[in-house]
């Protein structure tokens, strides 16, 4: 089965296994004088130990599923922007890194424009290297570069997202 098709199965059981606690509720007590409302099956104590049996065999298939995507993940490389990493590895960078990073560099650029726009208001000048004369204010980082270093983060995501897609869709997982 693929990514995808793996994903889309541990939704399922994790709906199943819900439902199944749930019906068993009901039939975990009852007074003595009651009958047991389903004696025809087996009776409540052999529909709860099978129930129960079941939802034990879908958590075992969900830990085979999962398993089985992350040796997957491990192993199969996605290159973006030239850069190749495993899936695991994206996955792992978009999640820890890429949010501090994008958030760091936002704020880098606003401190400079929210300088440069005070600045301006009291006409200031801002100078990004110290050969001008009028500087009052040094930018110490390269703009430019650091413009593009926010673009290539957002395309980088973007494309991530459509690789993680393209792979779900056509990787083949094992499950044990």
């Amino acid at each position: 089965m693929t990514i995808t098709e793996a994903l889309a199965e541990m939704k399922t059981l994790a709906k199943r296994i819900e439902k199944k606690q749930e019906a068993i509720a009901p039939y975990l007590l009852r007074q003595s004088i009651v009958l047991d409302p389903l004696t025809d099956v087996g009776g409540s104590k052999e529909y709860i130990r099978r129930e129960r049996q079941a939802v034990d065999d879908m958590e075992r298939r969900m830990v085979g599923i999962r398993t089985g995507i992350q040796k997957v993940n491990q192993t199969t490389p996605i290159t973006v922007e030239g850069e190749t990493k495993t899936i695991a590895e994206w996955l792992t960078w978009r999640k820890e890194i890429a949010p501090g990073r994008q958030k760091f560099l936002q704020r880098m650029h606003g401190s400079i424009r929210k300088v440069r726009e005070d600045f301006s208001k009291k006409g200031g000048v801002v100078a990004e290297d110290v050969k001008s004369v009028e500087i009052n204010v040094t930018v110490n980082v390269d703009e430019a570069a650091l413009l593009k270093e926010i673009e290539h983060m957002e395309t980088v995501l973007g494309t991530l997202d459509g690789q993680f897609s393209l792979k779900n869709a056509t990787v083949m997982v094992d499950v044990t």
